[in-house]
């Protein structure tokens, strides 16, 4: 409720385009991750990704978290078919690799996501 509160507070006072608004995204749809509220966050990225990457560009870490989240909403929905599963991995290996070429081997979202495939 409360992340939704500030995500939808950020969306109406800053607009989709800036950071505040899109971390509040990531933030949200972590939590509908955690409720198992799959289709929820999954349309939530799906609206999101498009502005972030265009904002944030492909190497931001935000940009790279969001592609994690929405890979987390795709496998660990119970009703995942094999082409989402594999989606889920693809996207997974895209963001772990660029983002050991950004960050490093040791930066958390290239650990992370390497944990997560």
């Amino acid at each position: 409720q409360m992340d939704r509160d500030i995500y939808s507070g950020r969306l109406r006072l800053n607009g989709e385009e800036n950071g505040h608004t899109l971390l509040a995204a990531n933030n949200y749809s972590t939590s509908l991750i955690g409720l198992k509220r799959f289709e929820e966050a999954k349309s939530l990225l799906r609206r999101t990704m498009p502005v972030a990457r265009r904002v944030l560009g492909d190497s931001h870490d935000l940009w790279l978290k969001l592609r994690r989240a929405y890979a987390q909403t795709l496998y660990h929905d119970a009703s995942a078919t094999l082409a989402d599963v594999r989606e889920a991995v693809t996207t997974l290996e895209e963001t772990k690799r660029t983002a050991r070429r950004v960050f490093g081997d040791a930066h958390p979202t290239a650990e992370i996501t390497e944990l997560m495939l």
